[in-house]
């Protein structure tokens, strides 16, 4: 299964040691599924990762957040962007998920942001689902 995982997955991925999304970021680390990212995803989850609240909530350190995306970079699949597909959603921050998604061919879309990625996903054939049955699709083997 290739997979796209917003940035929202990862966010709770490191606040919540039993949630779906952590389930979901280990099964990456273990190369259980192909993760896509294109460069200005992983931007994003940099940015967003390294924010003083995230730190604070977590307990991390600037160099852990670094190490885990470090072990992202080493497992997942780039994603070049030949085509950008905007502007198709309301939120222009949206915009490079659903795009990474489109150009690495992806199966999945896993966001806590249906109403924003959800209907836009679904007119380009790709699946956008909520980490709780992404890793439910997972274990399933669907």
């Amino acid at each position: 299964m290739r997979v796209v995982l917003d940035t929202d997955v990862l966010v709770a991925a490191l606040r919540s040691d039993h949630g779906a999304s952590r389930q979901l970021l280990l099964a990456a680390l273990d190369r259980r599924f192909v993760m896509l990212v294109s460069v200005p995803l992983m931007l994003e989850y940099e940015a967003v990762l390294t924010r003083a609240e995230h730190l604070a909530a977590v307990g991390v350190t600037l160099p852990d957040v670094h190490a885990i995306l470090d072990a992202l970079a080493a497992v997942l699949e780039p994603v070049r962007l030949l085509f950008l597909w905007r502007p198709m959603l309301k939120d222009p921050g949206d915009e490079m998920v659903l795009e990474t998604a489109i150009n690495g061919g992806a199966d999945r879309l896993v966001t806590f942001n249906l109403r924003h990625l959800g209907e836009a996903a679904r007119g380009l054939g790709i699946r956008a689902i909520t980490p709780g049955e992404a890793w439910r699709e997972f274990k399933e083997g669907t």
